[in-house]
């Protein structure tokens, strides 16, 4: 009887990326993996392994291959109560260990998972399907996952320890990493990594999610066409970026595209883009360059579109000024709950430019320079849609006019707990109509039906 069923433990189980239910072939259950036995066992296996591959250059595929080769030899003299499947799970553990990230491995290539948090060392959730999920793995100890932290920041030329205790970074697939660590953060080292798909999502794949009407799809597609300047608003984990890559989609092919992130995860199309990424200072506090320096930097670039993937500070004002001295078309991201909360805090991102501008010559840039507002919400059943899209007017008595364009209207929930709602059209008219009309692009009727 193998150790597993000894302990009266069953494998784990969770949804597949179908919506199936299917085994996670990483692991038995941490109760078993991290006993004395088991946990003894695999040390002396990667030990074994280490000392045996420290002299070979191998790609994962040929580690894999490797590991299996030397993993037989380890166990043919020893007389463990592991079985043949606990050793497996031992020898793909050290695999994780020595090509991956640990036990978070198979949570990140799963494609079901679009953000791994792991709490510490023992609570470890994912994100799926708009859905926050506790999963059964586990890292040993506090130093664990510090050895995993630093795997992922040491090839972007980072570092996390006692004089840098918290870093953003980034996977070579692209995704998002935000580590932070103790004193800091006192349930132990904490990470955070935000997934983006193999494949960036297209505006049918937000249509078929239901995450915006094709009138909605259409008039947006007509707006970046037209090349009004737009900025992406919502709160944390709502799908601005994945909006804004669907929306740089529509960027003509012949268009220079410069596009300027804290971390790069924009995955732009286009043949013709040059990604620009900020630096944070060094040990000794130089060389830092800021979003602000980047964007400053943009304008001597010949840009035809400048996009940034989140205004966060006083980059504000350069952003500003750029989408007023003639670069049409820009875009970029906010965080805020609602479009009226973006231009409020525009306001003050500008200020923190540290320039005695009166409020009123603050909201008339704001308002020069920004023709539209899209509003991204994440839903309470993990949907995410687009509920606003919202023109700005004008000033009119030092207050900056809105008026929404297309909205989503919440009517309560489904049997299966699926929020219901429908798009539509305020019937309105926008005012920037004779861009459209000057550079031929055709105006729907449907874009302003009221349902």
């Amino acid at each position: 009887m193998s150790l597993l069923r000894r302990l009266g433990v069953e494998t784990d189980v969770v949804e597949g990326s179908k919506g199936g239910r299917e085994s996670i072939k990483t692991s038995i259950s941490p109760k078993t993996v991290y006993l004395p036995q088991f946990k003894e066992i695999e040390m002396h296996l990667h030990n074994y392994l280490v000392d045996k591959l420290k002299q070979q250059t191998l790609d994962d595929r040929e580690m894999e291959g490797k590991v299996a080769e030397l993993s037989d030899d380890f166990f043919v003299n020893r007389d463990d109560i592991l079985n043949y499947e606990e050793k497996q799970a031992a020898i793909q553990n050290v695999i994780y260990e020595l090509t991956g990230y640990g036990p978070i491995t198979p949570l990140l290539k799963d494609p079901a998972v679009t953000e791994v948090m792991v709490n510490g060392p023992t609570k470890i959730y994912v994100e799926k399907q708009g859905k926050i999920i506790k999963t059964p793995f586990t890292f040993r100890d506090n130093s664990h996952v510090l050895k995993v932290m630093e795997r992922i920041v040491a090839p972007i030329g980072r570092r996390i320890d006692e004089s840098v205790p918290m870093v953003d970074a980034r996977l070579p697939d692209g995704s998002r990493v935000h580590a932070i660590i103790p004193p800091l953060a006192m349930n132990g080292p904490t990470l955070t990594i935000r997934k983006f798909p193999d494949n960036p999502l297209k505006i049918h794949d937000l249509l078929r999610n239901e995450g915006l009407s094709y009138e909605m799809a259409d008039f947006l597609k007509s707006c970046v066409e037209a090349k009004l300047n737009m900025m992406i608003s919502g709160g944390t984990g709502s799908g601005k970026t994945t909006c804004l890559n669907v929306l740089s989609s529509f960027i003509a092919e012949d268009e220079r595209i410069v596009t300027i992130e804290d971390s790069a995860e924009l995955r732009l199309s286009q043949e013709h883009v040059v990604t620009l990424e900020a630096r944070l200072a060094n040990v000794e506090g130089k060389g830092e360059v800021t979003i602000r320096d980047l964007v400053k930097n943009a304008l001597r670039m010949r840009p035809d579109r400048i996009i940034v993937g989140e205004v966060r500070s006083a980059e504000a004002l350069d952003m500003l000024q750029a989408m007023n001295t003639g670069h049409d078309g820009s875009l970029g991201t906010g965080h805020a709950n609602s479009p009226r909360d973006l231009i409020l805090r525009l306001e003050v991102m500008v200020m923190m430019a540290g320039f005695d501008l009166p409020v009123r010559a603050i909201r008339e840039q704001i308002a020069g320079a920004l023709d539209l507002i899209v509003h991204q919400v994440r839903l309470k059943d993990g949907s995410r849609k687009i509920t606003h899209i919202t023109e700005v007017l004008g000033v009119m008595n030092e207050t900056i006019v809105l008026q929404d364009l297309f909205k989503f209207e919440e009517l309560g929930k489904s049997d299966d707990g699926k929020v219901k709602g429908r798009f539509s059209s305020t019937g309105i008219r926008p005012s920037f109509f004779d861009k459209f009309e000057s550079q031929g692009i055709k105006i729907q009727p449907s874009w302003f039906s009221e349902e």
